[in-house]
């Protein structure tokens, strides 16, 4: 996910925070005028799996491997239905997604994405209350995880209107070269933000390149956000995401972790080519040894596994303080059926898929984090630090929201900003009030 961990269900009331942000505005999912007064609103409660022959499409943004494997095992379980995946860049699609979702050629099925709460309560997305009942979804997933994509109205309180269903959670930190990290003198994870600061400056004077990041897409948020996390209280934070009264980023807490931000740039700490570099091409040169640290989220924990073995491996970004709250950024992949579709039951059949044993173990198997870890075995090796690191956060309520779900148009000046702050271009300041100016035209300044 460029944007954006395990979960049992005996914790789910704490990984609510995961999905809080696509509902911010409950109002907003509650169903409105449709364009088409005729078209469906919500699905049909018959669950029979279609006998003929049906392509649905699915357009996404997040982890092709993920989507492709799923549609893969789908048709194995149900050969006469097949799923087009449609992919899009991140960025393009946070742009693009409302007019995708209202137009003629609209695809079957779409993952959720910043301003999907809009084309709820529009009517192009299907109430899903019915499949959720009749497929027995409660029982299937984690109750906060359906509870977050769950819109207001009278019957609220009773669940009614249902939006989407999760197939895996994200989380974003540090992954590390133990091989590499032991020729600068280290021999474990930094347990404070200080300690980290000393380990970079120690594989700087190695010769090596400290930390790898890819800031020509959301790599360089990330970084951001990882240390705006541990300097601003989450509650704080989160208030500021949701549109809150009130609620601001310039504060001297947000000042603080982009001032370190800078810092790091300017001390050589972040890999200088990272302004043109993708996450992609920055997991690439980490593989094959091109930097000790790197910032990324769990999407890449399956292929560094693969290509690095037991040299790998993650830890989330510290705190000041040792023992303080775990805290990161995450998200899930969640999908949404298309009131245009003309196949509601073969693409309710696919999200119900999502619940089954087999597509979570296609889910751990491509670094995302189940929805139920008890339906995947054990991860070892850096997808078990990366299980792990996700269990502290959530059994901390520590798991915020990527900063670029705050508004649509929030994501160009995350990216771009801080590709000013690593360039020196601009200065923290002014990179806070752009955010918050984006914020003020979202919310109306003033709340």
């Amino acid at each position: 996910m460029d944007g954006h961990g395990i979960a049992a269900r005996t914790r789910a009331p704490v990984f609510l925070a995961l999905l809080a942000v696509l509902v911010t505005a409950c109002g907003a999912l509650t169903p409105g005028t449709a364009a088409d007064p005729d078209r469906p609103r919500t699905v049909p409660s018959q669950t029979a799996v279609p006998q003929e022959d049906i392509t649905l499409s699915l357009t996404f943004a997040d982890a092709p491997a993920l989507v492709d494997a799923l549609a893969a095992a789908f048709h194995k379980r149900h050969p006469h239905l097949t799923i087009e995946p449609r992919y899009t860049q991140f960025a393009d699609y946070v742009k693009s997604i409302k007019l995708t979702m209202a137009s003629d050629t609209a695809p079957d099925l779409a993952q959720f994405a910043v301003g999907m709460d809009d084309i709820a309560a529009r009517g192009d997305i299907l109430d899903l209350g019915p499949y959720r009942d009749a497929y027995g979804w409660r029982k299937k997933f984690p109750a906060a995880a359906l509870d977050q994509l769950t819109g207001s109205g009278e019957r609220a309180a009773e669940g009614d209107h249902l939006y989407g269903v999760p197939a895996g959670l994200s989380m974003t930190g540090i992954y590390y070269n133990k091989e590499l990290a032991r020729k600068a003198g280290i021999t474990r994870p930094p347990r404070t933000l200080a300690e980290f600061d000393r380990q970079l400056a120690a594989v700087k004077k190695a010769g090596m390149t400290p930390l790898s990041v890819g800031a020509l897409d959301s790599g360089g948020l990330h970084l951001w956000a990882a240390l705006l996390n541990n300097a601003m209280e989450p509650e704080k934070y989160r208030a500021w995401v949701k549109g809150a009264e009130g609620a601001t980023i310039e504060t001297e807490e947000a000042l603080a972790a982009t001032a370190k931000l800078v810092e790091w740039s300017r001390k050589g700490y972040v890999d200088e080519a990272a302004g043109g570099t993708t996450q992609n091409d920055s997991t690439g040169a980490f593989v094959r040894g091109r930097g000790v640290f790197l910032i990324n989220g769990n999407w890449a924990a399956g292929q560094l596994s693969e290509a690095m073995g037991k040299k790998a491996g993650f830890f989330l970004m510290p705190a000041a303080h040792e023992g303080a709250r775990a805290v990161s950024s995450g998200f899930s992949v969640s999908y949404a059926i298309s009131s245009r579709t003309r196949h509601p039951r073969a693409a309710g059949a696919f999200l119900d898929f999502l619940a089954s044993k087999e597509a979570q173990k296609i889910v751990a198997a491509n670094g995302f984090l189940a929805v139920d870890e008890e339906a995947v075995p054990t991860p070892k090796g850096v997808l078990g630090d990366v299980a792990r690191a996700h269990r502290r956060v959530t059994d901390d309520d520590g798991m915020n929201h990527f900063p670029d779900f705050t508004a649509p148009g929030m994501l160009d000046p995350l990216r771009a900003g801080v590709q000013k702050l690593l360039a020196g271009r601009t200065t923290p300041e002014a990179y806070l009030a752009s955010l918050q100016d984006v914020w003020d035209e979202q919310y109306g300044s003033g709340r």
